[in-house]
């Protein structure tokens, strides 16, 4: 460590010297250039003490201007602005100077131009000559090495990375495009703007490239998003420097780019969310989230955490997820205390006792039976056990005990529902009205559909099957769903309970529906493979699906909120007379069968519609040619 020290100092100190003798070089230069090689005599002398006296004055600038704190292999632009204003400064005190000193004859005025002038090139022009011999040295064998690239963005965050992949042993520049007409047909160090994104297509075949690196990170989600998917049209791999929302949320790093994924295709604006709202409702409070180490219960816990409760009560009923979000929590959030609890949320004497022993203020309901297809045949009886008695059991627990909130995590799927699970879903719901009347607790409702890579969502799935080489399952060509991100969906919940006045069913802004064939596609591209090369087949509708979901009823109207993603739906009410009766169904002895259960849920839920299964099966062996089977 010594040693180091010691060399850096020498090397200060010989980069000193050597701006020294600059100094009386660029002077002496500035005298032979002004009497065109023939310097009197007289101005000889005069000229020998002028250098004396401004060595030192320059010498004290570049100390004071910390000229010598950079590294040459670096230098820079910053780098030349502090030369010139050293430079600056000591050349006109220099004048100065000279004047108080009254030298005769006098320096000719000529000097003190010509002198800064060769003083700057020579000091410029040796910290870029250095950094040039250096990269080169370093850098110089990778010129035409590495896999072509595409730039996409020829902005400030473009130029920064053309300087960065210069040094790279994997990728080499081949040229930029960008959607700005004055910027085509430019330079950035050396690399042309060739033209505009929407012509990736072309450019990627005529440079030989197929990889794409989107650096706009100001630009708009939506032009990102564009760009994304201009580079699975041109079949290359398409990778993106983070935008400055993620930077400045603490999820991504200025400067490293990533594989585009499917939440630059299809996420969705950030999400604003009044923090002061939801800090004052959740700080320094005891908070339970059931189905705590679920998709949504997980992230709500990790978006909680931020808030600082008191204590953060992790119901789960699988032991391995209870311990994985107790554990990430634990490392995420050490200031914060978690209570991991095992059990079920339909065992009212466990949840007596837990209510007792911990006090919590605010209830996340997020445990529920969601896959459809598993709960509509076989299982059926214990989706809507689960799903409406154990809501039920955990809500009157919570009346009875005061509980300030109650907050339903709701589906899409609850809409006019065609399937056990969305029918089980509607009528939690339908239990919360009937709780909240009379009673102190304000239950809050909130919808939204499909999350992102959930557990047992699609996506997962379609990786699985891509991985194994197809093909991927679709059940129709035509089937869609609304997705958003997990975070977005956990930061919704926590808004919307913030905001809850009590009895309200919260819609979420699930944007526009995005057809699963498409979804499909696109991570087949996304996975580096050619449509033609992973067979999707449609299989048909499985039991309890519909091909399009819905966030409204057919009766029901959605009224504004403050926040522009969140709206109010006034949904069908019900008595306490309709909840004694599902109780006693839900308590009798009998195990109903799946289509006794379908006939009795038609009952209570009259816009339960049980969905007919088809009779085809559409098969599509190539993405392009679709075929029907019988």
């Amino acid at each position: 460590m010594k040693k180091s020290i010691l060399v850096t100092n020498w090397r200060q100190l010989a980069v000193f010297a050597g701006d020294l003798l600059a100094v009386s070089c660029a002077w002496g230069l500035a005298y032979v250039i002004r009497f065109n090689g023939a310097v009197p005599l007289d101005f000889i002398r005069t000229g020998l003490y002028a250098c004396l006296l401004t060595v030192p004055i320059h010498a004290a600038f570049f100390r004071g201007f910390g000229l010598y704190r950079g590294m040459w292999v670096f230098a820079s632009l910053p780098d030349l602005v502090r030369i010139v204003r050293a430079v600056a400064a000591s050349s006109i005190v220099s004048v100065v100077a000279f004047v108080y000193v009254g030298l005769q004859p006098p320096v000719p005025r000529t000097i003190f131009v010509l002198h800064p002038v060769f003083l700057l090139m020579w000091m410029g022009g040796s910290r870029a000559a250095y950094r040039f011999w250096k990269e080169h040295r370093r850098y110089g064998d990778l010129f035409a090495r590495g896999q072509p690239v595409v730039i996409l963005g020829a902005g400030r965050a473009g130029a920064n990375l053309v300087a960065e992949l210069a040094r790279s042993p994997e990728w080499r520049v081949v040229g930029l495009l960008d959607d700005d007409p004055n910027k085509i047909g430019r330079e950035i160090s050396g690399f042309k703007v060739y033209g505009r994104i929407k012509d990736l297509s072309h450019w990627a075949a005529r440079l030989k490239a197929q990889n794409a690196i989107i650096a706009m990170p100001a630009m708009t989600r939506e032009a990102r998003q564009r760009a994304a998917g201009e580079c699975l049209r041109a079949g290359v791999r398409a990778m993106t420097l983070p935008s400055i929302e993620d930077v400045v949320r603490g999820g991504a790093t200025e400067g490293r780019f990533r594989d585009v994924n499917l939440h630059d295709l299809i996420g969705r604006a950030p999400v604003e969310v009044d923090s002061s709202a939801v800090r004052q409702m959740v700080s320094g409070r005891a908070i339970m989230v059931t189905g705590a180490g679920g998709s949504i219960g997980s992230e709500l816990c990790r978006q909680l955490a931020r808030f600082a409760p008191a204590q953060l009560i992790l119901l789960e009923m699988s032991e391995f997820a209870l311990y994985a979000v107790h554990e990430e929590l634990g490392l995420r959030f050490p200031d914060v205390e978690t209570v991991p609890i095992a059990g079920d949320v339909r065992d009212g004497l466990w949840l007596e006792a837990i209510f007792r022993q911990h006090s919590p203020t605010i209830v996340f309901h997020a445990a529920a039976y969601k896959h459809v297809p598993l709960m509509e045949e076989r299982n059926a009886w214990q989706a809507v056990r689960n799903n409406v008695y154990g809501t039920f059991k955990i809500a009157a627990v919570c009346v009875a005990n005061r509980v300030e909130r109650f907050v339903l995590v709701s589906s899409d799927k609850a809409v006019n529902p065609t399937n056990v699970m969305g029918a089980s879903k509607r009528m939690a719901e339908m239990v919360c009205q009937v709780m909240q009347q009379g009673a102190a607790t304000r239950f809050e409702i909130v919808r939204f559909g499909n999350v992102l890579g959930s557990a047992g969502s699609v996506i997962p799935k379609f990786r699985e099957q891509i991985a194994r080489g197809g093909p991927v399952t679709v059940t129709h060509p035509e089937v869609t769903r609304y997705f958003m991100s997990i975070p977005e969906a956990a930061q919704l919940v926590l808004q919307a309970a913030a905001m809850g006045t009590g009895n309200n069913v919260f819609v979420m802004d699930m944007g526009e529906p995005v057809r699963i064939a498409d979804l499909a596609r696109d991570l087949i591209r996304l996975s580096g493979y050619a449509e033609d090369k992973i067979d999707i087949v449609f299989t048909g509708l499985r039991p309890g699906e519909k091909l399009y979901e819905e966030l409204l009823a057919a009766q029901e109207e959605t009224l504004p909120t403050h926040h522009p993603k969140l709206r109010i739906a006034r949904a069908r009410e019900v008595d306490h007379e309709w909840l004694d009766e599902v109780l006693a169904w839900l308590t009798q002895r009998t195990i109903p069968s799946d289509d006794q259960i379908r006939r009795d849920l038609r009952r209570w839920v009259p816009e339960y519609e049980p969905a007919v299964r088809p009779s085809l099966v559409l098969v599509q062996r190539s993405a392009r040619e679709p075929k029907t089977v019988a």
